[in-house]
């Protein structure tokens, strides 16, 4: 008959890894998850009643409101994240050299006396977790990865990065988190791998925001989920997107493709991207099924990127008579010497670079400074381009 200890423990791990149930090995870790479920259930009780003062709050707009409402946004984005994660919302923990013990989680978590319980997994201080290896353990000594089957821990895995190897407070096996989790079945939806992120990926969603950044790979190699990742990240370490300042768009390739994988940013703790299919950014982008085979093999054909690049090309032919063009400010005549100028070069420059040298000159011919602020730069040329789609339709295909 078990124990009521047993009965107590968040441990369920099956009898052939009781040897991990040893009492050195998980009494810490079950004190950790009692104050965690004591200030989860808190936390939810904490957030429900300031939520629901907030919307029965009576405010008659101005700062105020604005205020208001994005406290709610706030409170109810972090109420759908406690409500759907409960214990399992740890991942892990790490161990430094000093002894300091850190929990990983979903989210952030304190308690009244502002004791870190959860360090949320995108936080600086949460980074040696998954960057470090037995080469760089980046100042730690052991880590420990959870496995969750309905609100208990059924099963968990220790690294040790000691010089000599051995920590007698781990539990030892021959197959890591990553390994046991490509034994896992497939699911109809996309799941996280925030358990089981290794220092590679890692690299790349921690990465810096400036400029792009390109993942390349082949089929089934993590590149989605590792997009994925770095999109919950960017969403809590880029100031550009924080406090109302911007957003996040993640785009898919197709809408079965979104449906498949659109779980796994509220799994992140984060609800605040835009998910998307790429015909659903343009009016009448509804997309169809080929049936014919040998279309669809040409069109997976990689020289399809070559014919559409002549086929583009063909239309950027300059004006051969003085064409008018209504601008912002007014209209301006441009003759064929000057488009020869806008579009010198044509046949040597890719599409994408010959547009943005297009936008860049005409300006220049219309006889205008182009000394004016960035931000009427950019209306200027929105309304050129309205009228070089009326004026001129080779243009049109530029924009």
């Amino acid at each position: 008959m078990p124990s009521e200890k047993s009965q107590e423990s968040v441990f369920d791990l099956p009898p052939r890894l009781q040897r991990k149930a040893d009492p050195a090995l998980i009494d810490r870790d079950e004190r950790q998850f009692a104050a965690i479920a004591r200030v989860l259930a808190a936390e939810v009780v904490r957030t429900q009643t300031r939520l629901a003062a907030l919307q029965h709050e009576a405010v008659s707009g101005g700062q105020r409101a604005l205020e208001r409402d994005l406290e709610v946004q706030s409170l109810s984005a972090r109420l759908r994240i406690l409500r759907r994660f409960g214990l399992d919302a740890c991942i892990g923990r790490m161990v430094d050299e000093e002894g300091i013990v850190t929990y990983i989680g979903r989210f952030g978590l304190a308690d009244a006396a502002e004791e870190r319980l959860l360090m949320d997994w995108r936080a600086p201080a949460s980074a040696p977790f998954f960057a470090a290896t037995a080469a760089h353990p980046l100042g730690l000594t052991s880590r420990r990865r959870y496995r969750w089957c309905e609100g208990r821990v059924v099963d968990y895995w220790d690294e040790v990065f000691a010089d000599d190897g051995i920590d007698h407070r781990a539990a030892l096996d021959d197959q890591s988190a990553f390994i046991a989790s490509l034994g896992e079945s497939r699911s109809p939806k996309m799941r996280d791998v925030l358990a089981t992120i290794q220092s590679d990926q890692d690299a790349i969603i921690r990465a810096d925001s400036r400029g792009a950044l390109v993942v390349d790979g082949g089929p089934g190699t993590g590149k989605t989920v590792v997009a994925l990742h770095r999109a919950a990240y960017l969403l809590y370490a880029d100031p550009r997107v924080q406090a109302g300042h911007g957003g996040l768009l993640f785009v898919g390739p197709h809408r079965p493709y979104v449906d498949y994988v659109d779980d796994v940013l509220p799994g992140l703790g984060e609800d605040g991207a835009l998910v998307c299919a790429v015909n659903d950014l343009v009016d009448g982008g509804d997309v169809w099924e080929e049936d014919d085979p040998e279309v669809r093999r040409l069109l997976g054909d990689g020289r399809v990127v070559d014919a559409v690049g002549v086929a583009v090309r063909l239309w950027q032919r300059p004006p051969r008579r003085r064409t008018p063009i209504e601008t912002a400010w007014g209209t301006v005549v441009l003759g064929p010497a000057e488009w020869s100028e806008v579009f010198a070069d044509a046949d040597g420059l890719p599409h994408n670079a010959l547009r943005v040298r297009a936008w860049e000159r005409l300006p220049r011919r219309s006889g205008r400074p182009c000394r004016r602020r960035a931000a009427r730069r950019r209306r200027r040329r929105r309304r050129v381009g309205r009228g070089l789609g009326r004026g001129v339709p080779f243009l049109a295909s530029l924009g």
